[in-house]
Formats: structure tokens, sequence, C-alpha cells
């Protein structure tokens, strides 16, 4: 007998050789219907898989995201067998699973022939054909010479390389219905719990990403297990579209780009400044109150300090490459810290300087590959909402809490309402290549993050081998007002930078003691986050960042003085008013100012400039009546000071 721990602390005895499915089952039939794969002790495997000794297991359904993967996945290799129905002699390389956007893609080579569009409603319905014929997804583990035999019997030169960094004991194939690949898996139990098919578009891609390589054909899609959830997600893509940061970025004149400035190199326009700006005033006077005090750095630096951070072993790739001069090389900054740490350095500290808070909107480079630059999502220049807290071990606890305080007093202020925490840990088997070589450390600063977030309540979860080199991250995944996923910034533990750099300050019994650092970035960088502002607000931003929130529209030019006068309050007010002053009618003024989404439009005619009164409407409100000029001034004023979501 073979002891299973459920994730509720029960222990219950079943055979060797019984699966999760098996389990699922003995507790009720109708959560074996829902069971897509298992997690036995922290591996994803077969929810049909012989389990032969004592673990912990995790049935998965929809509901986890390693359930969506397995479901995913599976259903790309059921695509795959469509193709091969219609294309006899389609070779494959990978199908991975994707969980942004969500779904999958299978990358193949289809010799000669296209694939067109029209093709793709043709697979969604052999796919759906498929589906229907409930064929098991079969494990099977084979030698490398079984396998190596396999696939140059079929000529298939793909899967051959992937057999070449594989050895006996790694190599297992998967068979559905006619379809078998040379695959780790894992996958669903059978075909029939697919329900809802899309195949959503085709692209070409380089084998391995080489340009210098074949171009494959790249099919994406994604598949529910109910066809309403797949229309919901549809609906939901249609109004992504809508919300495109790329498409709003250049309709309300944020940020353009140019092939003589460079790819991923953002140039902010007018209306993008004034959102800049808002939000770092918002920074420094929630940083101001918090204790922080503010620095600035320069956008260079010479190697020997990023040998000395460890950045260049560790983010070479991401950096640019350097500058030499005077016969020493000088790189343009990738990441704030190094400058943080010499002005920490600059002058002597002792425990009545704890915690040292300093902060700024640093400006970083990092050198993106290209095809993973994406809008304002993924730049190779960006400013960061940065800051560093060195603190004794005493105090970590206070000022990780009060940083994780700062992120939610954010997401009040942009109406975020759902947010989990990423908490990022290392793998013990790359101490030394990918992390720093301290697993003591490791270990007590993973569990001290890890007690101030049971002891806060935030949502976290916990993910192995995603920390930083220095130490244990979290990453803070907020989700827009449609529920599209963004990583909005990044909160760091520090235990390694400090010996590097040998900061220290005098303890109470006047011995030197080194710091703990916070690494911390709330608002992440501009780019990424007005990105998200722009999406989660469909462009249409609050008050207070709005770049302009009052538009002052005259019926007649008879009325331009008028409005003009109006507008120039209101900017002695510090509201951003302008007039349209061209020579239309009014109906076209408030759809075209409504199709810029400002906030406030004021109408005015004969009747308001008698009475010096205005006619409002609000975006997304219409009509809010005929009100004084002081009084519409007075009430703008306290919205924007209140800083509302809406």
């Amino acid at each position: 007998m073979i002891n299973i721990t459920l994730p509720d602390g029960a222990v219950r005895q079943y055979e060797s050789g019984t699966s999760a499915l098996d389990i699922a089952k003995s507790i009720s039939e109708g959560l074996a219907r829902k069971v897509l794969a298992a997690s036995v002790d922290g591996q994803v495997w077969d929810a049909n898989r012989p389990i032969t000794a004592d673990a912990n297991l995790k049935l998965l359904t929809w509901n986890d995201t390693d359930g969506q993967m397995t479901f995913w996945h599976s259903s790309a290799h059921l695509m795959a067998e469509a193709v091969e129905s219609m294309f006899p002699g389609v070779k494959f390389w990978v199908g991975p699973a994707l969980e942004s956007p969500k779904g999958f893609y299978y990358d193949m080579d289809l010799g000669d022939r296209k694939m067109t569009e029209d093709d793709l409603a043709a697979l969604e319905k052999k796919m759906n054909e498929l589906a229907k014929q409930n064929s098991s997804y079969v494990r099977k583990e084979l030698s490398k010479a079984e396998a190596v035999q396999y696939f140059t019997e079929k000529g298939d030169e793909y899967k051959l390389d992937l057999l070449s960094g594989l050895a006996d004991g790694e190599i297992t194939f998967y068979t559905q219905g006619n379809f078998t690949d040379l695959c780790r898996g894992p996958h669903i139990p059978n075909t029939g719990l697919i329900k809802a098919v899309k195949l959503t578009s085709i692209a070409g891609a380089y084998w391995k990403g080489d340009e210098k390589n074949k171009q494959l054909t790249r099919v994406y899609g994604v598949t529910f297990p109910s066809q309403k959830e797949l229309d919901e997600h549809l609906a939901m893509l249609e109004e992504a579209k809508k919300r495109d940061h790329r498409k709003l970025g250049k309709e309300l004149s944020i940020y353009t780009m140019s092939d003589d400035v460079g790819p991923g190199l953002i140039l902010w326009m007018p209306n993008g400044t004034v959102i800049i700006e808002e939000l770092e005033k918002l920074a420094k006077e929630t940083e101001l109150e918090a204790g922080y005090k503010r620095v600035v750095t320069p956008h260079i630096a010479k190697e020997s300090m990023y040998l000395t951070s460890g950045h260049l072993p560790y983010y070479a790739d991401s950096m640019f490459p350097p500058m030499e001069m005077d016969g020493e090389k000088y790189y343009l900054k990738a990441m704030n810290c190094p400058h943080h740490h010499k002005i920490f350095d600059a002058e002597p500290k002792s425990y009545r300087d704890m915690p040292y808070r300093i902060a700024e909107y640093g400006t970083c480079y990092r050198y993106e590959q290209s095809g993973e630059l994406f809008g304002l999502m993924r730049v190779r220049c960006l400013h960061m909402n940065d800051a560093h807290i060195y603190c004794t071990k005493e105090q970590f606890a206070q000022e990780f809490k009060a940083v994780n305080d700062m992120y939610l007093k954010y997401f009040k202020i942009f109406g975020i309402e759902k947010y989990v925490m990423r908490l990022s840990l290392h793998d013990p088997e790359k101490l030394g290549q990918k992390y720093v070589n301290e697993p003591e450390l490791w270990l007590e600063t993973e569990d001290l993050v890890r007690k101030v977030l049971i002891e806060t309540g935030v949502p976290f979860v916990e993910v192995k081998g995603e920390g930083a080199f220095y130490g244990p991250k979290i990453d803070v995944q907020i989700w827009s007002a449609i529920g599209r996923e963004f990583t909005l910034a990044t909160n760091q533990v520090d235990f390694a930078q400090s010996r590097s750099f040998k900061l220290s300050f005098t303890n109470q019994n006047n011995e030197p003691e080194i710091p703990l650092i916070i690494h911390r970035a709330p608002l992440g960088t501009h780019e990424r986050f007005i990105g998200f502002l722009l999406e989660h607000y469909a462009g249409k931003l609050p008050l207070w960042l709005a770049p302009v929130q009052v538009k002052v529209l005259p019926i007649s030019d008879k009325f331009l003085d008028y409005a003009k006068s109006v507008s120039d309050k209101l900017k002695k007010a510090d509201i951003r008013s302008e007039v349209d002053d061209r020579n239309e009618k009014i109906g076209k003024k408030i759809r075209d100012t409504e199709l810029l989404k400002v906030p406030y439009m004021l109408v005015v005619g004969e009747k308001e400039m008698t009475e010096n009164k205005v006619a409002v409407r609000r975006q997304g409100k219409g009509d809010l009546g005929v009100k004084d000029v002081e009084q519409f001034l007075n009430e703008v004023v306290a919205e924007m000071k209140e800083r509302r979501s809406e």
C-alpha cells in the first residue's frame, strides 16, 4: 500500500499503481469528471499515470493554472492530428501551451504547401470531430535508440534534433487517436474533455527562433471545456482589441516611436508626458510621507561597478554593449541599485540612520530582443519607480510590510481589484550558476518574506526558480477591468549586494553590521504602467490623470472669447483646459471630444455667456446641466484632489 497525502493534510492508503484519476473517483465521480491532471510531489503528471510510492497529491481541474496548461497542450496535439489528416507528411516542431495569450500554438513544416485562413475553419471542424471520439492520451516510455529509429524512418529532422538533447530515461511518446508525438507531457485523460475550439491565427516562425533557419508555419488556437466559456473568452478578446494600448496610444497622442530613434525607444508626446508627471507627483507625495529621500543617478557607469554588483555575469545579455573611453569600459545603466548602493556608502551610517530609504524615477536601458519588443510593455528604455531600503534584520518585517501596504494603496487609487503576489524562490540545483551560492541565506530570507505575506494576509503563490540572482522577490500580478493579467512591479530582498559592495552600519554595540536591502518599484515603469492604465480604463483616464481635463466648446465663433475666458480661469486653478476653436458644428465638436476621451466638456452659447455659466457634459454620463463657472471649477478641483479612479 502507498500513502497519499491530500492538500487538506488527510492521508489515504491505496494500492501501488493507483492513478490520480482512480483516487478522484474514490472521492466522488463528479470530481473525477473534472480532473485534468495531477500534481504529484509538486510535479504535474497525467491523471491516469500510476503512482507507485508515497506522495503528496493535488488534483488539478480547470480552476488550476496547471490544469489549464495541460488542457491547452493536449489541444495542441489534437490540432496536430487534424493538421496531419489534412496535410499528409507534415512535420511538427513544438506545440506549447500559453498563459498569455491563453491557448496554444504548434510550429509545423508543411513543405511547399501553404495554410490559409479558410483552412482554419476546416481544421476546427476536424478537431471537434476528433474530440468527440473520446480518444485517450496514452503515455509510453522509449529508449533513445527506439525513438531515433522511429523518427529516422519518418524522415523527421525536427524531432531528431529534439532527441539529440535527450538521454535514455527522458524520452516519452504520447498517442491519441491516429497521432503520435515525442512529448514529455502531461496530458488530459481524453479528447472528449475538449468541448469548444477556436483557431485564432496563422503566423510564420523561424525554426528555433533563428532567422537563418527555415520559416515554419505557426498556428495559434484556444480551447475550453464549454462553448459558453469560449464565447466569453472571444468577447473579451474583442474588447481587448478596443483597449489595446498601442491603438489608444496613437489615437490619444500619448506616445510614438521612430525608426530613426530605434526600436523599443519611446518618444513621449505632450499628452503622455502629462500622465508621467502626474504619476511621479503621486509617487513623490507617497514616498515623502513614507520617509524616502530622493536621489538622482547617472545613465552610465564603469564596468567595474557592474562586476562588483554581479549584474554583468548574470545579465550581460540584457545589457547594451559597452562603450570604451579613456581605456575604461562604460555600460548604459540597466538597473539603479548599484548606483544607490554607492550613495548609501558615501557617508558613514549608524543604527540611528536605519532604515535608510532612497528613491528615484531612474532611467534604465535593457537590450530586449527585437522579437520580444511590444508597445509599452517591452521596451529598451524604461523609467522606473525605483527605491532601495537599507535596514536591520529586526526592521525587515515592518519595512517589507510597509512596501506591501504601499502597493495596496495604489491598487485602491487605480481601481485594481484583483491581484496576487508571486513569491519567487531560488532553485537549489542552480546555486552558483543562476543564483548566489548562499544556501542558508536563501532559506532564511525566503522564510522572512513568506512570514510577512502570511501576516499581512495578501494573496500570494510560491514559484520555484524565478528569484533574482541575489535574493527572493515578489512579482506583483494585477488584472485589468476586463480580466487581462499584467506584471506590474517587483519587491525584492537582497542579502548579497551588501557584501559585494562592503556596505555596513554601526550597530548599538558600536560594531559594524551588514544591512538587508529591499528593492521595490510599486508603480513599475512609466512604460508598462501607462500601457496597463490605457487598457484598464479603455483610454478613459480618471480626471486627475487625463492629459486634457476640460474642453470648452463654443457653439459658434461669436462665443469664442467667452470660451477662452472660461478656459483661462480653469488654467489658473491648475485644471488642464483647451478650447475647440474649429469652425465646426457643435454636434461634431462633442463627438470628436468624446473620441478623445476628455473627461469634461463645457458647451457655451448666448445664454451661458450672458449668465456666466457653462453647460456641462461628462464623458460616459452625458449632460449634467448648466452650472456657474466657479461652482464647476470648485467641483473639478475637489475631484482632482481625491484622485478618484473613475
